[in-house]
């Protein structure tokens, strides 16, 4: 008998502050830029993209293009996302340095 497999959102399960925290540590530890704005967009989806274009000055559709998986946002874009999301970008030294 075959499995009958479902498609998976993680948006789905990013219902607290400490788990939009983990995925985005998570994405950001890739150093994957693509992964990165990838899991953002997913980010911005759990919370509600019309609520983020609302904040940013941007539209939804700009958002979702953006943030797709072929997706190339800008700086400028991702920090007004990330500020709108309450995540903030921070610098530290590699464990070890």
């Amino acid at each position: 008998m075959a499995e009958k497999l479902t498609t998976y959102d993680p948006a789905e399960d990013l219902t607290t502050d400490e788990a939009v925290a983990t995925f985005m540590a998570e994405a950001l530890h890739t150093n994957d830029v693509g992964y990165i704005a990838h899991a953002l967009g997913v980010v911005a989806r759990a919370r509600g993209m019309a609520q983020i274009a609302s904040q940013t000055g941007l539209s939804r559709e700009q958002l979702y293009r953006s943030f797709s998986e072929n997706g190339n946002p800008t700086l400028k874009t991702t920090l007004a996302v990330m500020r709108a999301l309450g995540i903030e970008l921070t610098a530290t030294l590699p464990a070890g340095a």
